[in-house]
């Protein structure tokens, strides 16, 4: 059993969620790669076990993933029986469900069935009895947006979530969506959607349509799943995501054009005295309505890096100009 850091609550920022009484940290550890099946075992209890030692006491699943799908929520248990039993009420645990699980027409999307059964399942997989964030992860475009935001409100009546999210909800729709949790008496906590310095969406609308409800934000691939890191600078390293048969950035997607601008951005994280990855989260965290970053680690030491980017220097209105100015190949 792990004993945690006595002074693990001073090593990081906590942010409000939102118009909400939960806090998360600055940082979140994202269970997405390098927990799964196919994952060492070792490795992903040390992350975990040092995260919650940095302050870190949000961990992020979703019901998909491994690989194998589920295999992430299978460590998950295996880590909160074996390392932080005893801790629970310290961790904010997520799950979601909204992408293809099972064979047939209940295991995908976003009917009340198939949002009930998969949390029943990752319950059992993690040996909880309730996870504090439940999201839907996707749009359905076409089981009506009142059955889903009415299967969330149902699922934390039952006490199997205590808070309800969703995730790459477009503005408008999550405008929609919490109209429709409000008419029920309940409010929608969080939203996850991708960010980063290539994937700028969320500008146009989202933040200002959570602001206005009063809705946290929590982004995902903050580090565009390790490009705006100095790991591909010189090519694909062996141990990277970009080689590895069941990772989601494929090699084409490492082009010349990015990895120039790539090292650009590099240049201007070293006159700032921060690693390129460093100032890639600082950047994303610089919006008043992002609560967390969901960080993915395969290293131990990748996390501290990280922690020490939310404590990082404001960015000059002359450096987010350059910014712009390099991702827009200039």
């Amino acid at each position: 059993m792990h004993t945690p850091d006595d002074n693990r609550y001073e090593k990081i920022k906590y942010n409000r969620c939102g118009r909400s009484g939960i806090q998360l940290p600055a940082i979140s550890l994202g269970f997405w790669h390098n927990f799964g099946g196919v994952d060492v075992l070792e490795n992903s209890r040390a992350m975990a076990r040092h995260a919650f030692d940095l302050g870190i006491t949000h961990f992020d699943l979703a019901n998909n993933y491994g690989p194998p799908p589920g295999s992430a929520e299978e460590t998950m248990g295996y880590i909160l029986k074996n390392d932080l039993r005893g801790y629970r009420d310290e961790l904010i645990i997520s799950s979601k469900a909204g992408y293809g699980m099972w064979p047939g027409p209940y295991g995908d999307w976003g009917s009340r069935k198939f949002l009930v059964a998969s949390l029943d399942q990752s319950l059992k997989r993690m040996g909880l009895d309730y996870v504090d964030i439940f999201y839907h992860h996707r749009p359905d475009p076409e089981t009506p947006l009142e059955e889903t935001m009415g299967a969330l409100h149902d699922i934390v009546r039952s006490g199997k979530a205590l808070y309800a999210g969703v995730s790459n909800y477009p503005a408008e729709l999550t405008k929609n969506a919490e109209e429709i949790m409000r008419s029920m008496g309940m409010h929608i906590l969080i939203h996850q959607p991708k960010y980063s310095m290539f994937e700028r969406w969320v500008e146009d609308g989202l933040l200002t349509e959570l602001r206005e409800d009063g809705i946290g934000c929590i982004v995902f691939s903050p580090l565009a799943q390790g490009l705006l890191t100095d790991k591909y600078l010189e090519g694909i390293p062996a141990d990277s995501r970009a080689a590895k048969p069941t990772g989601f950035l494929r090699p084409e997607q490492v082009t010349s054009e990015k990895i120039g601008k790539v090292r650009k951005l590099n240049e201007m994280a070293k006159a700032r005295g921060q690693k390129l990855a460093q100032m890639a989260l600082a950047w994303v965290l610089r919006h008043k309505e992002v609560t967390s970053a969901v960080i993915g680690a395969s290293k131990v030491g990748q996390i501290d890096d990280a922690v020490k980017a939310a404590t990082s220097p404001a960015f000059s209105p002359e450096e987010l100009k350059k910014i712009d100015s390099i991702l827009a190949g200039k």
